[in-house]
């Protein structure tokens, strides 16, 4: 069944080696330094250059419609044989938001909300980005859906960094 892991940057280098992932997306800092995982090609690894804001920000990078679209085209061609996996800095706000996009993307009819209390269930920590969710809710045309449930299952618990988890994505 096909797996959708979430993970900090300092837990990549283990998820990436013990999940079997062949498909990496890093949404991080511009400058940030991730170097690809060996047990992935370099040709599937997606780095968004984002910073983890919501509003616009001197020195920072907002994410905008062209991130969104990037991680939609590259969820839409991995091959679900093989797990995916998303990170960013804590594993708590830009990668939780990019699993439930992808989830939502992979899964046009899925209810928002339920999904959004999986992902709660599933990270007690997860914050998601809440101009990420609102970017891909208007991109996927759910009619403001995706921010309401988001809205509704609010702010994880505090943490320095998440626990790794995963989706599954049954079709």
């Amino acid at each position: 069944m096909p797996r959708i892991h979430v993970c900090s940057l300092s837990k990549l280098e283990d998820a990436a080696r013990t999940t079997g992932a062949k498909s990496l997306v890093t949404l991080i800092n511009v400058d940030t330094p991730v170097p690809t995982p060996p047990s992935i090609a370099r040709e599937r690894h997606l780095f968004v250059g984002l910073s983890d804001i919501t509003q616009d920000m001197a020195g920072h990078v907002l994410p905008d419609t062209a991130h969104v679209k990037q991680l939609l085209d590259f969820v839409h061609a991995w091959d679900q044989r093989e797990p995916l996996l998303i990170h960013c800095y804590a594993g708590v706000s830009r990668s939780t938001a990019a699993a439930y996009i992808a989830y939502c993307a992979l899964h046009p009819n899925a209810c928002e909300h339920e999904t959004a209390q999986r992902l709660r269930a599933l990270s007690p920590s997860a914050t998601p980005n809440a101009r990420l969710i609102e970017l891909a809710d208007t991109h996927l045309n759910r009619e403001g859906r995706m921010i309401a449930a988001i809205a509704e299952i609010g702010r994880g618990e505090d943490c320095f960094e998440g626990t790794p988890f995963h989706f599954e994505v049954a079709a």
